[in-house]
């Protein structure tokens, strides 16, 4: 009787220690995830953000979540065997969305792969891990809502396979890196994208091109112009075509002969200059 009692025992404690316990890396896990996602914090009433984290990237489809005015949240979401899910109240207004004419209630949204948030609270349970979710304002509304990334129950998971889980549903959107505009050599920093409606924040905008530089007039000559060539009165015929060429005509009369150029006559008397015109 003795015996089988030590071996129930035995059996016992054989049985619990074959289920390792989860909270030994809830920690580690935590800390894990923090690093990776990092917080957002919004203000107290939720309608803008003190400091942002990380922009995470939606890779699934059919999250659910609520106006972050709104009184009650309908919706928990759950991720589970690869798809995002709702619990039975938020199935119920979902349907409702779909199926009753005129039902649009405005203070929830459906979200899909591709659309971008912050997470503002990271959980880790023993049998789920806990993403508090928060957007931008769409349309002049911010969302909010929780997502559930259930774990197998009375298994551990290790600090890698719950990273690995959360990266199923979330990416992290890139720092911004600064480069070099090609057109004006200088550093430019494209604006980081915020979460938004799209899926996409404020595209970079490039700066405009640098205005070129219009060269100075050049400085004044020292040098006076040189004066136009003057006929002086007795010059020779040889001389004054020395000065101008030859004529483009010659007029002549019984006293005086005249050479003929463009806006100017020399006048020659017996062979001398004795008149300009």
């Amino acid at each position: 009787m003795r015996h089988a009692k030590v071996l129930s025992t035995l059996i016992g404690i054989s049985a619990f220690a074959a289920v390792p316990a989860f909270s030994d890396d809830s920690a580690a896990i935590q800390k894990k995830l923090v690093s990776e996602y990092a917080l957002t914090q919004p203000t107290a009433n939720n309608d803008d953000v003190v400091t942002a984290g990380a922009v995470l990237v939606l890779k699934k489809n059919d999250l659910m979540m609520a106006s972050v005015s709104a009184n009650v949240n309908p919706y928990v979401n759950t991720y589970k065997d690869g798809k995002i899910s709702q619990n039975a109240y938020g199935k119920i207004v979902q349907w409702g969305r779909h199926n009753i004419p005129g039902y649009t209630p405005n203070d929830t949204r459906t979200f899909v792969s591709g659309q971008r948030m912050w997470v503002t609270r990271i959980e880790v349970n023993k049998d789920d891990i806990v993403f508090d979710l928060f957007t931008d304002s769409i349309h002049g509304v911010r969302y909010k809502g929780p997502l559930k990334f259930a774990l197998p129950k009375g298994f551990a998971i290790t600090t890698d396979q719950a990273d690995q889980l959360v990266a199923e549903v979330f990416g992290v959107q890139p720092d911004p890196v600064v480069g070099t505009d090609q057109r004006s050599g200088q550093s430019v920093t494209p604006v980081p994208q915020a979460p938004s409606e799209a899926g996409s924040g404020v595209a970079p905008v490039a700066p405009p091109p640098p205005v070129p530089e219009i060269a100075p007039p050049p400085p004044p000559t020292d040098q006076p112009t040189a004066p136009s060539p003057r006929v002086g009165l007795g010059l020779t015929k040889d001389q004054v075509v020395a000065i101008f060429g030859p004529p483009q005509r010659v007029e002549k009369n019984a006293q005086k002969e005249i050479y003929v150029y463009q806006g100017l006559k020399v006048i020659f008397t017996d062979g001398k200059v004795s008149e300009v015109q």
